[in-house]
């Protein structure tokens, strides 16, 4: 008998993407609101997506369906 499909979760699907390479990459906070009293610099940086810290790797992965 086959085994199931793993889901993936709508939640990580949102914000979490794989690269080619298998990192997972995420947005930044802090860009919802009040961003008119940040600093451009500040708002530049917030824009870049950033890795995930490694730590929890292995639980996005799962919610992914990738492991």
């Amino acid at each position: 008998m086959a085994k199931q499909k793993i889901k993936t979760k709508s939640a990580a699907k949102k914000r979490f993407k794989v690269t080619g390479t298998g990192k997972i990459i995420r947005h930044r906070s802090h860009t919802g609101h009040n961003t008119g009293k940040k600093k451009n610099s500040k708002m530049r940086a917030l824009k870049k997506q950033q890795v995930i810290d490694p730590a929890f790797e292995d639980a996005a992965k799962k919610l992914l369906g990738q492991k």
